[in-house]
């Protein structure tokens, strides 16, 4: 079975995800955005062999510690989608315009697109395409824990900004009709920022995406 520990990094407090297979514990690291030391020390703590890194978007609160962990560990980088390579390109003056520890770029082992899997251990992850917050934002899906990683598309409460370069509201909008509420009401989701929901609550009372909206 998946199981996860949510590592808040950067002075944004971005929701770092450890997930791994609890048969073989086997790791993958979701959105490093820094504070590197903080997510290796997690990984120690539970005796967790890392072996990928999973990325969501490529803002720099969420992807600035992926090249230099890539390195680091020799990880493959998996995700996001292409259509974030113009975020990939921009990571240094990301940095520079939020006071961020200078990021690197870098270019992913895998890209992304709607409808792969990824796997880790004996879990396999259902990735499904979700642009709105940046055109090549992805989501990570595992049945069989009923957990969702959905970065910045969807928060508790409230949806992801989409006022950035190539963002749009109406695009958001959709992929989280489109591609989330499918995964069932009950699947409890972990945003990038802030406390976790479950996309039921988030349809019954999410100003922005609630059913009677």
């Amino acid at each position: 079975m998946l199981q996860y520990q949510t590592v808040p990094v950067t002075p944004f407090q971005q929701n770092c995800s450890l997930v791994w297979c609890d048969q073989t514990q086997r790791a993958a690291v979701i959105d490093p955005g820094g504070d590197l030391p903080r997510i290796l020390a997690e990984v120690q703590r539970r005796k967790l062999t890392l072996e990928q890194i999973w990325l969501t978007h490529a803002h720099i609160d969420h992807a600035g510690g992926t090249a230099e962990l890539s390195r680091a560990l020799d990880l493959p980088i998996i995700g996001p989608h292409p259509g974030d390579q113009f975020w990939i390109d921009g990571l240094a003056e990301q940095g520079k315009r939020f006071g961020f520890p200078h990021a690197e770029t870098f270019t992913p082992t895998r890209w992304l697109k709607d409808g792969d899997t990824v796997r880790i251990g004996n879990s396999t992850l259902q990735v499904r395409h979700c642009p709105g917050h940046t055109p090549g934002h992805v989501v990570f899906y595992s049945a069989e824990a009923q957990r969702a990683f959905v970065g910045d598309v969807l928060f508790a409460g409230s949806i992801g900004r989409t006022d950035f370069p190539q963002g749009d509201h109406d695009t958001l909008i959709a992929s989280i009709k489109e591609r989330l509420w499918p995964m069932g009401s009950e699947t409890v989701f972990i945003p990038g920022h802030g406390p976790e929901s479950t996309f039921g609550r988030e349809r019954r009372s999410n100003p922005y995406v609630a059913d009677a909206v």
